[in-house]
């Protein structure tokens, strides 16, 4: 699977950015998806999961009732809804698709991984 991240970029503490991901190369509302961040200076971590209809999603607690996850399998595109945006949310974000159907917090369940996009917020 091909991924391409987009829509990063420098926004305000307070405010809202929405990441997208295309996908090509396999059936794409075969697999599940997830959003993953990597600050400077930090271990990549989990940010927020899919399964492959939309059924199920997972997020880490630090951005629930902020961020919303989801997708459009006619579109092969997930996308990341960020709101309410703090400072400790400045990441690299990459997005990435599954091994198999379902939500994953895991990173070693993913099999694809696209390129990052940076998202940066000024406090």
């Amino acid at each position: 699977v091909q991924l391409q991240a987009s829509g990063g970029g420098l926004v305000q503490a307070g405010g809202s950015l929405r990441l997208s991901c295309a996908a090509s190369g396999r059936t794409f509302g075969d697999y599940g998806m997830g959003w993953f961040r990597q600050a400077p200076g930090k271990e990549r971590e989990f940010v927020a999961s899919i399964s492959w209809n939309g059924g199920e999603t997972l997020y880490r607690n630090s951005v629930k009732g902020r961020f919303t996850i989801s997708r459009d399998n006619a579109k092969d595109t997930v996308y990341l809804q960020m709101g309410s945006l703090k400072s400790e949310d400045t990441a690299v974000y990459y997005c990435a698709a599954r091994d198999g159907p379902y939500a994953s917090s895991s990173s070693t369940d993913y099999a694809s991984w696209g390129q990052g996009t940076q998202v940066t917020v000024s406090s």
